[in-house]
């Protein structure tokens, strides 16, 4: 299992300059252990209609949804990853409580020549290059290449046209919740999708699913 997180080995020393709730968050999830998490997305999606046959296209693999819908209810679950190389990363599940329906989000976050890279999708269709900073305790990502994966192979979107994804993860001190706000904005056309909302967090044994308040302790 990773002796470090991919966030821990990119930041370095400025990991230290997280808050304490969000050290726990982004640090190496120890052996045996998962982290779990629950909460409300204040919005989730787009009300831009007409983009919604795009986005349904990376509906099946579990990246991006048509939807557009308010006080969302989800859960996330982390799980520590050793790729092939060795390198640390970080299997994620967002499970989104849509109304209607129920819709799944996948990815895995690691570390490519010094730099976050994340594999969005099962099987993967995205993979994004993240430059990470360290802002007033919170963590900051933003996009600096964005890949498609056809055939196996990927096919680096020219920066001219490539969307960006933009990441900040906070701990709210008043509201005792970790806060978290994505956002994918594509030349010209804009904000293509969004989601944001709070969450508690906790540390537990992999196997123990029963005790879902034990989870819901933020560390």
């Amino acid at each position: 299992l990773p002796v470090t997180s991919p966030y821990r080995a990119v930041l370095g020393q400025a990991f230290d300059e997280l808050h304490p709730r969000l050290q726990t968050y982004f640090d190496a999830i120890p052996p045996g252990a998962v982290g779990r998490g629950s909460g409300e997305f204040d919005t989730v999606g787009i009300p831009r209609r007409w983009l919604w046959p795009v986005l349904a296209l990376f509906a099946p693999a579990h990246v991006l949804f048509p939807v557009w819908q308010r006080r969302v209810p989800f859960t996330v679950e982390n799980r520590p990853v050793v790729r092939g190389d060795g390198s640390p990363a970080v299997a994620a599940e967002r499970v989104f409580a849509l109304r209607g329906r129920t819709v799944t989000m996948i990815d895995e976050i690691g570390v490519e020549d010094g730099a976050l890279i994340d594999r969005l999708g099962s099987p993967v269709r995205t993979v994004a290059r993240f430059a990470a900073s360290v802002r007033d305790g919170g963590l900051r990502l933003r996009s600096t290449a964005v890949w498609l994966v056809i055939a196996g192979r990927r096919v680096r979107i020219p920066r001219p046209f490539a969307p960006v994804v933009v990441l900040t993860e906070r701990w709210d001190d008043e509201a005792e919740r970790q806060r978290v706000s994505i956002t994918v904005t594509a030349p010209v056309i804009g904000r293509i999708y969004q989601y944001g909302g709070r969450f508690h967090y906790g540390i537990e044994t992999a196997t123990n699913r029963s005790n879902e308040q034990k989870g819901e302790r933020s560390p």
